[in-house]
């Protein structure tokens, strides 16, 4: 493949998370050809491409604007120019902005074409010594600790890996949240500011990895990729007939919160996942 752009191609491009050396020679070579480069931050992009000795036009395309941008991109692109879409860092469209566009470029037979690299998702999953054969990515988590921990039951039996995305404000309250879901054994790794200058990797049971955490104040600041240990194959398979059938029973006289209690009482399954089972069968 050139690494020249084509007329009329929109080039989805990823790159640096943090150390520039990362980016690829392909992804420089288009950036340096292309008639137009959407940036998710037009001065984040600015500063990439001065390193970078690239001068090209830039048109902002973020989650506040994709929606009405999309079309007049797409628009250019039907001319015959070309586009690179890029975000602030990683690769487009994972948990950044670009799907409107790229769903408008499909659906007018516009060529879209990846220009791969770095990806936070990717490089966190790689080096954290979890299971890699089958893994669920979230995203960004809720902002609140109720609807956290509504996506954490969800994903608390779940067979494979999975990951999240957490920034430094709120790192220790969704860990303590995670705790209160999965336990404390349950291992989890916390990957920070990848290939920058203060990366780090813990791997350790949650509530040891917790403890870190707070002690040491170096690891609440970053960017933070979180990465969870798939359920043991007691947790993935067992049958929670009973809890709802006694779940069941006990809400039709009393409130939640205590209906949960006692049928946690009764069954021995943990009383946090018993409530999340009576939200859902109140739902």
């Amino acid at each position: 493949m050139s690494n020249l752009a084509q007329k009329g191609t929109l080039y989805i491009v990823a790159t640096p998370i943090g150390n520039l050396s990362d980016i690829s020679e392909r992804a420089k070579g288009i950036l340096s050809s292309v008639d137009l480069i959407a940036a998710e931050d037009t001065r984040h992009t600015k500063r990439l491409l001065q390193h970078l000795g690239i001068n090209c036009r830039l048109l902002a395309l973020h989650e506040h604007n994709e929606d009405e941008k999309s079309a007049l991109v797409a628009d250019r692109l039907a001319a015959g120019e070309s586009v690179a879409l890029v975000s602030d860092a990683g690769t487009p469209l994972i948990s950044d902005p670009g799907f409107p566009l790229v769903r408008e470029c499909h659906q007018r037979s516009i060529p879209v074409s990846p220009i791969p690299g770095s990806s936070a998702l990717i490089a966190a999953l790689s080096a954290s010594g979890l299971a890699t054969d089958e893994f669920h990515f979230i995203g960004f988590v809720p902002r609140k600790s109720n609807a956290r921990r509504e996506v954490f039951s969800e994903k608390a039996t779940a067979s494979g890996t999975w990951l999240f995305y957490e920034s430094s404000h709120r790192i220790i309250e969704s860990l303590r949240d995670l705790a209160a879901i999965i336990g404390d054994l349950r291992r989890v790794v916390l990957a920070r500011e990848l290939t920058k200058l203060h990366e780090t990797i813990i791997s350790a049971p949650l509530a040891e990895l917790l403890d870190q955490v707070i002690a040491d104040e170096n690891q609440q600041k970053g960017e933070f990729v979180v990465i969870v240990e798939g359920a043991a194959q007691k947790e993935k398979s067992e049958d929670f007939s009973d809890v709802d059938r006694i779940l069941r029973i006990l809400m039709a006289d009393l409130p939640l919160k205590q209906a949960a209690s006692f049928t946690s009482e009764i069954t021995g399954v943990k009383k946090n996942i018993v409530y999340q089972r009576g939200l859902a069968l109140k739902g």
